[in-house]
């Protein structure tokens, strides 16, 4: 679902800045809210990040694991689970973080 809505707006983004661009080029006074919108669509539509996963697992376009968070399996060994634990509030799943010390990333995944 959220790739499918990632293209939605990256798409609706794409057409609104080339519109703007038309309209520049027309010299319609309307062009700079098109731009404008165009330009943050896009980027965010290429920068959003689905919920708790690394960069890794998200360019892999593996499916997420429970909670939105890291697939189920073993993390790599230099992540060490802390003693932070939240409930994510969209799924209702209980989430451990788990933490690199040397390079300070961290990994979230469900619990039970």
């Amino acid at each position: 679902m959220f790739a499918v809505m990632r293209l939605v707006v990256g798409v609706g983004g794409a057409i609104a800045l080339a519109s703007g661009v038309i309209l520049l080029a027309t010299g319609n006074p309307g062009f700079l809210s098109l731009l404008l919108i165009g330009v943050a669509a896009v980027v965010a539509s290429l920068w959003e990040r689905t919920r708790y996963r690394s960069q890794a697992s998200e360019g892999s376009s593996a499916a997420a694991g429970p909670g939105g968070g890291e697939p189920r399996g073993a993390l790599e060994p230099r992540f060490s689970p802390t003693g932070e634990v939240f409930i994510d509030p969209a799924s209702g799943q209980r989430m451990r973080v788990f933490l690199d010390s040397r390079t300070g990333e961290r990994r979230y995944r469900a619990e039970g």
